[in-house]
């Protein structure tokens, strides 16, 4: 710090000394240092009255891949190498600082007449020996257009009648009549422990430091008792204390005894893996669903399949639905939708199935099972996954348009076939559409797959015929 510039910026060095005074009383200021000045000239950089107003040019060390902010910079000039694409993406973040965010009121012709709104004007910054391939230059050739504008969709309050609710659940569960639980083990209810699903060892050989090697043996000091216990405590949570009405904690000590049993008898480690790896969440929940498996195969007697809620927001609404799109969008009619656009991956299956179920009289309301949160559990080669079918409809099928009469239809427009897909069909007819109605407690439901929604109409209406025919036949 030359003593020339102390006497150009003496003013300004005593008023850095007046803030410092009133920030810290006890400070003395007399005993700043050069770097102290340097600091608060560069963290003044451009600001009126202050040290560092009529600094022009910064030539640092690494300092601008710091979180070093000063709005005013301008040109960035890189003559060092540059390691990593991210660090040279820091370096121009620095530049990137608007100075100025008083919006500029703009004038546009549009089909309605002039309009006007509020804008930023431009502003630039010039960067020079950094290598950048995705950030657009001035005078870039055939520079990409904006966007479309997103469509805001949401659920209309004046459209609450039209509100449909639906059950959120996790998974499904047998109600077992018998009070004393056994088990009887098969090839299904066998799990093999490998380090392809979780490595026992693990070493860590940083670019700068020392090699560190990571392993679970501290997992492995712990006893076997204490595995069946989380396995047995994993079953009696998840599938016998579902519902909070029916606890039963009294089925324990079978449990326990039957998770020790199927640690000894079905369970195999390969590759140095033990048992003790089951305390991981993820292993524990598979053990606990094959021990589940192996005692609803055991029970001879009737079983009754019911779904399991979800701890917490049990029932979803079409209410919560709002969210911006630049995705195809129909318009719904005010009568049949809480929501007020359909969104479509296309532009043409979507809308004309919507048109369609607008257009039925027996389809009193109606929703696109787009941001609603509506799902179904499935599983597929051993990993559990979420299936989220099209559309949610209520409709009369012979019971009443009253409310509680109305039929809670979930249509899926199928395309192709495969393997998946029949996954989800399948999990959607035999576990979820059974288990939700065996509980009694969110309406009836059904399910209905559309092959073609330009015939959709005939496949809706010779679906609720025949569910018609058997309800006549039943009684």
């Amino acid at each position: 710090m030359s003593d020339e510039f102390r006497k150009i910026a003496a003013r300004e060095i005593d008023e850095f000394k007046h803030d410092l005074r009133q920030r810290f009383p006890g400070r003395d200021v007399e005993e700043l240092t050069d770097e102290d000045l340097l600091r608060e000239v560069m963290n003044t950089v451009g600001k009126a009255g202050k040290l560092g107003e009529q600094i022009k040019c910064v030539v640092s060390v690494s300092m601008l891949t710091e979180g070093w902010d000063a709005n005013t910079v301008t040109h960035i000039l890189g003559v060092r190498a540059f390691g990593t694409q991210l660090l040279c993406e820091q370096v121009v973040g620095r530049g990137l600082r608007r100075m100025s965010y008083a919006p500029t009121v703009r004038r546009i012709d549009t089909p309605q007449g002039p309009a006007e709104f509020e804008a930023f004007d431009t502003e630039y910054a010039e960067v020079y020996g950094v290598p950048f391939s995705f950030i657009p230059a001035s005078g870039a050739v055939n520079p990409k257009p904006p966007g479309p504008p997103p469509t805001h969709a949401r659920a209309l309050e004046e459209r609450i009648a039209c509100e449909i609710t639906f059950p959120r659940i996790d998974g499904y569960r047998y109600e077992l009549p018998a009070e004393r639980l056994t088990a009887t083990f098969s090839e299904k209810s066998h799990l093999a422990l490998t380090t392809r699903d979780l490595p026992t060892s693990v070493e860590n050989r940083p670019i700068v430091g020392e090699t560190s090697i990571h392993t679970l043996d501290e997992l492995k000091k712990e006893r076997e008792q204490k595995v069946a216990f989380h396995v047995a405590r994993r079953v009696l949570e998840h599938y016998f204390e579902a519902d909070e009405y029916a606890k039963k904690p009294w089925l324990f000590p079978d449990l326990l005894s039957i998770s020790r049993d199927w640690l000894g008898q079905c369970v195999t480690c390969k590759d140095g893996t033990f048992k003790q790896l089951l305390l991981f969440a993820e292993n524990c929940q598979t053990a606990a669903d094959k021990v589940y498996l192996s005692i609803v195969a055991a029970d001879s007697g009737p079983k009754r399949l019911l779904p399991i809620p979800k701890p917490y927001e049990t029932i979803g609404s079409t209410r919560y639905v709002s969210f911006d799109t630049v995705k195809p969008t129909y318009k719904t009619r005010a009568d049949k939708c809480h929501v007020s656009h359909v969104v479509g991956d296309t532009e043409t299956w979507e809308q004309k199935m919507a048109a369609t179920l607008e257009e039925m009289d027996e389809v009193v309301h109606y929703v696109k099972n787009h941001n609603v949160g509506f799902f179904i559990p499935y599983t597929i080669n051993g990993q559990q996954r979420n299936y989220v079918p099209d559309f949610l409809c209520r409709v009369d099928d012979g019971h009443g348009r009253a409310p509680g009469d109305l039929l809670n239809l979930i249509v899926e427009v199928s395309g192709e076939r495969d393997k998946e897909k029949e996954a989800k069909v399948a999990t959607a007819k035999t576990l979820w559409v059974p288990a939700v109605n065996n509980a009694g407690t969110w309406g009836r439901w059904a399910f209905v797959e559309v092959g073609d929604p330009w015939d959709a109409g005939r496949t809706l209406r010779a679906f609720l015929g025949s569910i018609g025919e058997r309800v006549e036949s039943f009684r």
